[in-house]
C-alpha cells in the first residue's frame, strides 16, 4: 500500500514531528516538571495546541522509569465515568502487554470485580468497568491506583487530564474536586497535568482560595507562538513541497488568524492548496482560504450562537466592532441596543460562561475565537 504523503500543514489533530512549531521554552519547562514529578496546570484556548504540547512532552519524557496515564475528560458526565475512565488509564499505562493490564486489573482492582472489555486490538482496544457506589469508599481507593502501581512497580507516573474543567459541570462537583484533591495531595510517586480549553471554568477551579484545587501546582498559560516564529515556519513548509509564499502573506495569515495555532495551520494548508507546483501564493489565494476557513467552520459557529438571546448578540456585535471596554456608557448602550448597566453585567457572565469572551486584560474584553468574530463581521453582520 502507498505511504500517504506527508500535509505541510496539520490541524484538528495532534501536531508532532516537522509540523510542531517552537514552543521550546513551555517544552523545558513541562519536561521538567514531568521528571521531577511537579504538578502542571496549563490553560489556553482551544485551538492553541495544548494537546500537541502535552504529548510531545510525554513522547520525550516516557521511559521504564516514567509512566504517561492519559484521560481525556470531555466525555465523562459524572464520577463514575470518570473513575472508569481514570482506572483504565493507569492501567493501560503501566503494563504493556493486554495479559499484563489484566493480572495490574485483578491484583489491584480485585474487590470492585472490575469488567474487562477488550476489542479487536488489546493492545489498543481496552476498557474497565468497575462496580459503582457512591456511598463506599471507590472514588477513593481508585484514585490511589496510581500510587499503589507506582510504587510495586518501582516507577514515577503523570496522569494528564485533558478537559479537566469538565469536572466542574458533575453533579456534586465541590464534593468530587476535594476527593481529588485530598488523595492526590498525598502520593509521592505520582504527579498531575491538568489542562483544559475553557479558561474561566480552569481559572475558577485552579485561582479560586475557595476551591479544592486552589494551588495544586504549577500554574501557566500557554501563549501564541511569535509572529516571527510562525512567518518562518509557514515560508518553509511552503518551501519544502515546491510553492512559495513571501513573508507578507505569512504574516497576513497570522494577523486574520490571531496565530491561534490550529487557524494558523488550517488556513496555511487552504491557501496552499490553492498554490501551483512553483509558483507564488498571492493576495487572492489568501482571499480564497479565508473563505474556505469561514466555510468549515460555519456549522460549529451557527450552533455556537443560534441558542444566544438578541442581547448576547449585541453584545457580541459590539466587541467585533471594536468596542472592548466602557460597555455601561450610554452611547454604547444605546448604539448596541444593551439594555441597563445590570444587564451589561449579566451578558459579560453569561458570555464568559459559554466561552464566547475573554478578559484579557482588566475591563478588556476580547472574543475568544478570532475566527468566530470573523465570521460574526462578515457573513452575519457584514461589516467588512
Amino acid at each position: 500500500m502507498r505511504k500517504s504523503k506527508e500535509a505541510p500543514f496539520v490541524f484538528g489533530v495532534r501536531v508532532e514531528g516537522d509540523s510542531f512549531t517552537d514552543r521550546r521554552e513551555e517544552t523545558e519547562r513541562l519536561k521538567a516538571n514531568f521528571t521531577y514529578g511537579v504538578n502542571t496546570i496549563l490553560i489556553s484556548p482551544r485551538r492553541m495546541g495544548k494537546t500537541s504540547l502535552v504529548d510531545k512532552v510525554c513522547s520525550l519524557v516516557e521511559s521504564e522509569d516514567i509512566r504517561i496515564a492519559r484521560i481525556d475528560a470531555f466525555g465523562c458526565r459524572s464520577e463514575n465515568d470518570f473513575i472508569n475512565a481514570f482506572a483504565t488509564a493507569v492501567v493501560r499505562a503501566t503494563s504493556s502487554k493486554w495479559e499484563e493490564w489484566m493480572e495490574n486489573a485483578k491484583v489491584f482492582l480485585s474487590r470492585f470485580v472490575p469488567k474487562i472489555s477488550i476489542g479487536q486490538d488489546p493492545l489498543t482496544d481496552f476498557s474497565l468497568a468497575l462496580e459503582y457506589n457512591a456511598g463506599n469508599n471507590t472514588t477513593e481507593e481508585v484514585l490511589r491506583l496510581p500510587e499503589m502501581i507506582a510504587r510495586s512497580k518501582g516507577c514515577h507516573i503523570v496522569v494528564c487530564i485533558d478537559e479537566f474543567q469538565q469536572i466542574g459541570d458533575f453533579p456534586d462537583s465541590l464534593t468530587f474536586q476535594k476527593k481529588l484533591r485530598s488523595v492526590w495531595q498525598l502520593q509521592s510517586h505520582v504527579s498531575y497535568c491538568l489542562y483544559g480549553s475553557k479558561k474561566h471554568m480552569m481559572e475558577q477551579m485552579f485561582q479560586n482560595a475557595s476551591y479544592p484545587f486552589y494551588r495544586f501546582g504549577d500554574f501557566f498559560y500557554l501563549n501564541k507562538i511569535s509572529e516571527k516564529d510562525w512567518v518562518e515556519y509557514i515560508c518553509q513548509r511552503f518551501e519544502s513541497t515546491g510553492k512559495h509564499i513571501s513573508e507578507e502573506l505569512a504574516r497576513e495569515i497570522c494577523q486574520v488568524t490571531d496565530r491561534y495555532s490550529s487557524y494558523v495551520q488550517q488556513l496555511a494548508w487552504f491557501v496552499w492548496l490553492r498554490v501551483q507546483d512553483d509558483s507564488a501564493a498571492t493576495e487572492e489565494d489568501l482571499k480564497y482560504g479565508i473563505d474556505r476557513l469561514l466555510d468549515a467552520c460555519e456549522p460549529l459557529f451557527i450552533q455556537q450562537t443560534e441558542d444566544l438571546s438578541a442581547y448576547q448578540m449585541n453584545f457580541l456585535h459590539a466587541i467585533t466592532n471594536g468596542v472592548h471596554t466602557g460597555f455601561t456608557q450610554t452611547a454604547i448602550l444605546e448604539t448596541y441596543r444593551l439594555g441597563t448597566a445590570a444587564n451589561v453585567t449579566r451578558l459579560k457572565k453569561s458570555l464568559m460562561v459559554k466561552d464566547l469572551i475573554t478578559i484579557p486584560a482588566p475591563k478588556h474584553l476580547e472574543m475568544s475565537d478570532p475566527i468566530l468574530a470573523l465570521w460574526l463581521k462578515r457573513r452575519v453582520w457584514k461589516l467588512t
